[in-house]
């Protein structure tokens, strides 16, 4: 495993931290973590509600990139609540491709830390509906 997803999985790991908020909100049962262009990590949990105002935890990660002047990114990786990755959800890999239509297939993904399993965003999202 190469430092760079190291250090985004303690980055994510150390926020996850799954915990009601409310009887309608829970968080931090998924983390996330994306390394920007600039060679920042960027971290965000899922926030689940009892309706649709949600978010999940990869693109919590990419907003708060957003928020502190970045807009692109070249890894991702989210830790699932039994400690496993996971692909990115429909919605988080439709944010990931409007925000770079032009880079998103070269995105790695990493869908498991403990056999280093890395896939290109383009992989699992081949064909973009635009």
């Amino acid at each position: 495993m190469d430092k760079i997803w190291e250090e985004m999985y303690a980055a994510a790991k150390a926020v996850q931290n799954d915990r009601e908020i409310s009887g309608y909100v829970s968080a931090g049962g998924v983390a996330a973590a994306i390394y920007s262009v600039s060679g920042k990590i960027y971290t965000g949990v899922c926030i689940d509600t009892c309706s649709t105002l949600g978010i999940c935890g990869e693109r919590n990660a990419i907003f708060n990139m957003i928020t502190n002047g970045e807009n692109a990114f070249t890894r991702v990786l989210a830790i699932m609540p039994d400690g496993k990755g996971g692909a990115p959800c429909g919605a988080c890999r439709e944010l990931m491709v409007q925000l770079m239509p032009d880079t998103y297939k070269d995105v790695e993904i990493l869908m498991d830390y403990e056999t280093e399993r890395v896939v290109k965003l383009g992989v699992i999202t081949p064909e973009w509906w635009i």
